[in-house]
């Protein structure tokens, strides 16, 4: 017999060999009819997958994340099959599942183009190959077979994987007519794929170096059901018009040039009013919680991130080094070695902690020109940095206002929240430090977050190399999730920098550092909130909170004079006193998203009134302009919206 816990920290005995369906079935009829694979040991495993030793196991249905990864690796498969049949001759590279479906990467016979208008076509030929119901079977294979087997195919691609792999078991994938190399965890038959939609075809470089062949990437996502499709497509169109590349063009907000370099954004005079309204929102509350402002150069020097580890662990995203005279300079990756040297400046002592150190920093890191995307993928970005230095009995405490902080940002904009503990996994030799001291670590946070009542899961390998952390996934309007904000904890960073300072018992001791920044980037944040938005800001972030129309040329020495007192009391306010007609003016208003509109003819004249229009909403009536500036008053503070 082995013993087999459960998620809920349960534990069960079943003979040698069990499957996980036979698991889900002593469940329930419900979870093993809905199962399509498991999670055992932090593995992927097909639900009829013998299982020999005691185990943790999830069962996965498509609900989970768990679950969608190997439902959408397992589409990927069928897709090349359906290309395999479809464009005989075919290479194959790589084929995962990503956050939403999956790709594949593939090299397409001599004269051979996949376009657009093709998808349909491969999209029938998966569908019709899903109804065969193949079985996913899974068969091991030695380095020597494996090799040779794509030899013979002539597929280099999957040869200069395989030895990659030596030393390692291999293992192949069959269903249909289709072999791949796979390292396993798919859905029991392709029969469960009842909707497919391929959703674009574009190049993309083998592995990601432009050193490399252009390889054809076809992304698709499948489910289960129609409905469930038809949803994500509903969506997927939502999401089109809430593009922040599209409505920062049309807003005004940002822009990219080629002339000044890709992925390095340039703030026009309205996309820099929100950026400055969010970080004056985020420094009152540094200001109130403790923290002490520090500003720090763009570069420095190469041994600065060689100390750190952060240019033997991410040399490949960084700028090459810089050489100035006999040294070498780097454009500076991160900000937490430059808040190292300030804690190091003089001697502390534990009298002087916590010290928390924040800062706005400006950022760079090499990014392909095939992966920047808008805000949200850039080579240049600001971080809302900050590090705290702590001793150990100030952890806790100082993780609960970080954390706290954190949740008082996403609450202000309306996002829902949820918690990953992104842990170190045991298998890599990627982590710095001592493997005890990580276990320190990993156990406080967890603390932290069961006193706190944090709705959590933990990642396991979603660590930095240096330490374990808190990352805060939030939902938007529309319900996507995106990873924002985090807490990490690092008892790393302060041995490789020799940080110390002097206890009540006059001896020498290590602080520990929390890295914490609630927006992550500022780039990426306001990217999503436009998205989150839909370009419709509140009130109190909105770059132009209110534009004054009057509806003829009499009328403009009046509304000027709105205008003018509206602006001297804060409010950021446009005037059009072009010989326009107003239902222009309002159109246009209403285009840029602006709340609200002011309008005023000789009726609003006469009685010292005018008429206000809400963005979105339409005519809200006539009011005096004390209601109006009493209405806005209510609505510029964080947190509050006109919706």
């Amino acid at each position: 017999m082995i013993e087999i816990t459960l998620p809920d920290g349960s534990v069960k005995e079943f003979p040698v060999g069990t499957t996980a369906y036979d698991i889900a079935m002593s469940i329930s009829e419900g979870l093993a009819r809905n199962s399509v694979g498991a999670v055992v040991n932090g593995e992927y495993y097909e639900i009829n997958k013998p299982i020999i030793n005691s185990s943790e196991v999830k069962i996965a249905t498509f609900n989970d994340d768990d679950g969608k990864q190997m439902f959408w690796h397992s589409s990927a498969h069928l897709m090349a099959e359906a290309l395999q049949v479809l464009y005989p001759g075919t290479k194959f590279g790589i084929g995962p599942a990503i956050e939403n479906g999956f790709y594949y990467d593939v090299d397409l016979p001599d004269g051979t183009k996949i376009t657009t208008e093709d998808l349909p076509l491969i999209e029938n030929k998966m569908k019709e190959l899903a109804k065969n119901n193949s079985t996913y079977n899974m068969s091991e294979s030695s380095w020597e077979e494996a090799m040779e087997y794509y030899q013979q195919a002539g597929n280099e691609y999957k040869v200069e994987l395989i030895e990659g792999l030596k030393g390692q078991k291999i293992t192949f994938c069959k269903h249909g007519g289709f072999t791949d190399l796979c390292r396993g965890g798919h859905i029991p038959n392709t029969g469960i794929i009842k909707a497919v939609k391929l959703l674009s075809v574009a190049g993309a470089y083998w592995r990601g170096n432009s050193d490399n062949k252009m390889m054809t990437r076809i992304y698709g996502i499948t489910f289960p059901k129609q409905k469930m499709l038809d949803e994500f497509i509903q969506l997927r169109e939502e999401a089109e018009k809430r593009d922040h590349r599209k409505l920062g063009k049309e807003l005004e907000l940002y822009m990219i040039t080629q002339n000044i370099g890709g992925g390095l954004p340039v703030w026009l005079p309205k996309g820099t009013t929100i950026r400055r309204i969010l970080e004056d929102f985020l420094k009152k509350e540094l200001l109130k919680r403790g923290y002490q402002e520090v500003i720090t150069p763009h570069i420095g020097n190469l041994n600065l991130y060689k100390t750190s580890g952060h240019y033997p662990y991410y040399s490949e995203s960084q700028f090459s080094p810089i050489k100035v005279e006999e040294e070498e300079y780097m454009l500076k990756p991160m900000n937490c070695p430059h808040h190292h040297q300030i804690y190091a400046s003089k001697p502390r002592s534990y009298r002087d902690l916590p010290l928390r150190l924040a800062e706005f920093g400006t950022v760079y890191r090499y990014e392909q020109s095939g992966e920047l995307s808008g805000l949200s993928r850039v080579r240049g970005f600001t971080q809302d940095d900050a590090h705290i230095y702590c001793t150990h009995e100030q952890l806790k405490e100082e993780l609960i206002n970080a954390v706290d902080l954190t949740q008082l940002v996403f609450k202000t904009f309306g996002m829902q929240v949820t918690t990953r503990l992104s842990f170190r996994d045991d298998n890599s030799d990627k982590y710095a430090g001592d493997p005890e001291v990580w276990e320190i670590a990993q156990k406080e946070i967890k603390e932290v977050a069961d006193m706190m009542q944090l709705d959590y899961f933990v990642g396991l390998g979603e660590a930095s190399f240096y330490g374990p952390k808190i990352d805060f996934i939030v939902r938007d309007a529309i319900g996507r999730k995106w990873q924002l904000g985090t807490v990490q904890v690092d008892y790393v960073m302060p041995e490789r920098f020799e940080l110390e300072f002097m206890g009540s018992d006059n001896q020498k001791h290590r602080p520990v550092i929390i890295h914490r920044a609630p927006f992550g980037s500022m780039e990426r944040f306001i990217s999503i909130l436009i998205e989150h938005y839909a370009g419709n800001f509140p009130f109190w972030i909105a770059p132009v909170q209110v534009s004054v129309l009057p509806i003829g040329q009499n009328q403009n020495e009046y509304c000027e004079g709105i205008y003018t007192k509206l602006k001297d009391l804060g409010f950021r306010v446009e005037i059009d006193t072009r010989s326009e007609k107003v239902n222009r003016k309002i159109a246009e208003s209403e285009q840029m998203k602006i709340p609200f509109a002011i309008i005023a003819g000789q009726k609003e004249l006469e009685n010292g009134t005018v008429s206000l229009r809400q963005h979105g909403k339409g005519d809200l009536g006539t009011k005096t302009l004390e209601e109006i500036v009493e209405m806005f008053n209510s609505l510029n503070v964080p947190g509050s919206s006109q919706h």
